[in-house]
């Protein structure tokens, strides 16, 4: 055995440019992907910011002009002017001082903690300002603060609650009056949190903490050649970019003519150097030989044939595009952008699992000012690697490999794509269901492919973490799908061959 074919993971694929990495901006700009968070995660909205680009906020439409040339983190408030209403950049210090003050109050009155809410009747009278007395405080020009000051005044109960009941009631009143919006980097943290809270199915139910487990098991990192099989839109492959930092390659492999869609590398707002070691490549032009060519074929026949057969609404879905994309468009370039191109998650949003099944059929809303809905198709044509690099990868393998197949045989993919590894190269496999990995891990011991098969279940508590009332939120989700790892060996029939 050649002493090359045994040297691990370890190994880098030749650069052919060494080109400065260019450091990460701070600061938005025209064009760039932004996750709007409005009034604390109760309504998240991806969008493009333009000049002619709004977002809607309650009955107000305001321009997200005001937030170009601003730092991720800044927060803003949405308030009255002359022309109508708009995003003022306001300090957080403000909510900071509320929960300071709280705080010692509960510290230097007793008498906080021995009062309750039991006395307390919601009858609706305890509110001595009406609805028209706050329409005539808006036409004055009187802000969102100056609206809840009055609005607490003239409540004859706000001093006989609690101080968390107070707290909870300035909150309510803050997001009705004086909605704030918090200006949010799209990561790979920020955007799986947001598919996997309103629309899991479009990510194969793919939580933040299995996705970290996906890389950290996978021993993704600088100068790696990762090896994916992205079929939930996109997360995957962002994800693993983001970690190279312009370092590495980034193969997104399709067993088909059509790549997968990757709509979600879009907001990532990636560099030129980080997009350019992103690739796309058919699992034919990686075959070692014609056997394992014929195999990978009659895999995607049998696959097909099973799909259409189980259910009608499989017809398009990610696993096999059976039907060829008019549009194409590089994944890799540059687009014209839109007056406002933005993907929302409204807070009373329920997904239907029947109909986002399969990320392919999903679009992205791009609403221009005569609320015109235009559908973009998904991207179907991304960079293809350069020759040198494909000679490089067959000979000495990837480094690691992740595959998130949830309407595919994860097994069969499994066995296509190990031989592609270098000698003791990781991998990691997720699904959403158990029972597939576990049939592909009795597999890979039957073939002897691999070694230290465990399958992992990720476990993720939140906690509330507030002065006396630190405790777990009350509604979490308890599944995050499963994942199996190993590390790929040479057995003695590799050897021999």
């Amino acid at each position: 055995m050649a002493e090359n074919e045994c040297s691990g993971a370890g190994h880098q694929a030749p650069t052919l440019t060494a080109a400065p990495l260019s450091p990460i901006p701070r600061e938005t700009w025209e064009g760039c992907s932004v996750l709007l968070d409005i009034n604390d995660g109760d309504r998240l909205v991806f969008a493009r910011l333009s000049p002619a680009a709004t977002l809607k906020i309650g009955n107000k439409k305001c321009s997200l002009g005001p937030l170009m040339g601003c730092p991720f983190g800044a927060l803003f408030r949405v308030e009255n002017g002359p022309g109508g209403p708009y995003l003022a950049r306001c300090s957080p210090s403000t909510s900071a001082a509320s929960n300071n003050s709280m705080q010692e109050s509960e510290k230097g009155n007793t008498t906080e903690n021995n009062r309750d809410n039991r006395l307390l009747i919601d009858n609706n009278t305890a509110q001595n300002l009406s609805s028209n007395d706050i329409d005539t405080m808006r036409k004055e020009g009187a802000t969102g603060d100056e609206i809840i000051e009055a609005l607490i005044a003239n409540s004859s109960t706000f001093g006989k609650k609690t101080v968390y009941s107070q707290e909870k009631y300035k909150r309510k009143k803050q997001k009705k009056y004086a909605p704030k919006v918090l200006l949010r980097r799209p990561s790979a943290r920020s955007i799986c949190e947001t598919y996997f809270k309103k629309f899991p199915a479009r990510t194969g139910f793919l939580r933040v903490d299995t996705l970290s487990l996906l890389l950290c098991m996978a021993n993704v990192g600088a100068h790696s050649d990762v090896l994916v099989v992205d079929m939930i839109g996109g997360i995957l492959t962002g994800a693993v970019a983001e970690r190279l930092g312009g370092t590495g390659y980034v193969c997104s492999i399709s067993f088909g003519a059509t790549p997968y869609p990757s709509d979600i590398v879009r907001m990532f707002n990636f560099s030129n150097e980080v997009r350019s070691r992103i690739v796309q490549i058919p699992f034919s032009d990686l075959c070692k030989s014609h056997e394992s060519l014929e195999s990978s074929e009659t895999l995607l026949n049998v696959k097909e044939s099973s799909t259409l057969a189980e259910s009608s609404s499989y017809k398009n879905s990610i696993a096999i595009s059976a039907e060829p994309i008019n549009q194409e468009l590089d994944l890799m370039e540059d687009q014209p952008v839109s007056n406002e191109e933005m993907l929302t998650f409204p807070a009373n949003s329920e997904p239907n699992p029947l109909s986002s099944n399969s990320c392919s059929t999903y679009t992205i809303d791009c609403k221009h000012e005569n609320n015109a809905s235009i559908t973009h198709e998904p991207v179907t044509k991304g960079r293809r690697p350069p020759p040198e690099i494909v000679d490089w990868w067959k000979t000495n393998g990837f480094s690691s490999l992740i595959v998130a197949a949830p309407e595919s045989d994860v097994g069969t993919i499994v066995q296509e794509l190990l031989p592609l590894l270098s000698y003791s190269a990781p991998f990691a496999i997720y699904h959403q269901y158990l029972q597939p990995l576990a049939t592909s891990m009795h597999r890979l011991q039957n073939s002897k492919m691999a070694i230290n098969l465990q399958i992992s279940e990720p476990w993720l508590r939140e906690y509330q973490v507030l002065p006396s009332r630190t405790h777990p939120l009350m509604q979490m989700s308890c599944f995050g799908g499963y994942m199996l790892s190993g590390i790929k060996i040479c057995n003695s029939d590799t050897c021999e061959k």
